[in-house]
């Protein structure tokens, strides 16, 4: 490659990242998407006014697999407070088959299909990506990267990290 195409192939890709990244505290970006049945969604629309954990995952993720599992636990402990969780796929790179691996996991989530661009909204870098956000439509809490290997341990710790955020969202409705 020459210098020439070098810096303009750096320019352009610099010129198409997002400004910045969605953080705690900021709005979350809407989108509308399709659900596993081919159903459009609107978020936040669909989270009637209510948190909701957003997941960006993958078939092919180790992390995602390790921490799948705890989203059931939340979505049974928050259900009565009308807390969704919205598994949106994305970065799947064909590999996997993501309705066949929602419907494995035994539970029922919210499942977005080609969630690349939703992704993009979001600045999701690496998966899992992992977030509550709150019942006015503000991002409450975003995982940070982390050098941890997939397991128990990580997933006890985002597990807890969710329900703190929920806890406060849930007690700040109307604040």
């Amino acid at each position: 490659m020459s210098p020439k195409t070098f810096i303009a192939t750096f320019l352009l890709g610099v010129w198409t990242l997002p400004l910045w990244a969605v953080e705690a505290g900021d709005e979350a970006p809407s989108w509308v998407g399709s659900d596993v049945r081919g159903n459009v969604v609107s978020f936040p629309e669909v989270t009637n006014g209510r948190p909701a954990v957003v997941v960006f995952w993958a078939t092919w993720c180790p992390y995602c697999k390790a921490f799948m599992p705890y989203l059931e636990d939340i979505q049974s402990d928050y259900a009565a407070d009308g807390v969704k969780i919205v598994a949106i796929n994305a970065k799947e790179r064909g590999i996997g088959d993501p309705v066949a691996y929602l419907d494995s996991l035994g539970f029922s989530v919210l499942g977005i299909l080609d969630g690349d661009e939703i992704a993009g909204a979001y600045d999701i870098q690496f998966i899992p990506g992992l977030m509550v956000v709150d019942g006015s439509g503000v991002v409450s809490y975003r995982r940070s990267s982390t050098d941890l290997p997939p397991g128990q341990t990580l997933s006890e710790f985002w597990d807890a990290e969710v329900r703190t955020a929920l806890d406060l969202a849930l007690s700040c409705t109307g604040c």
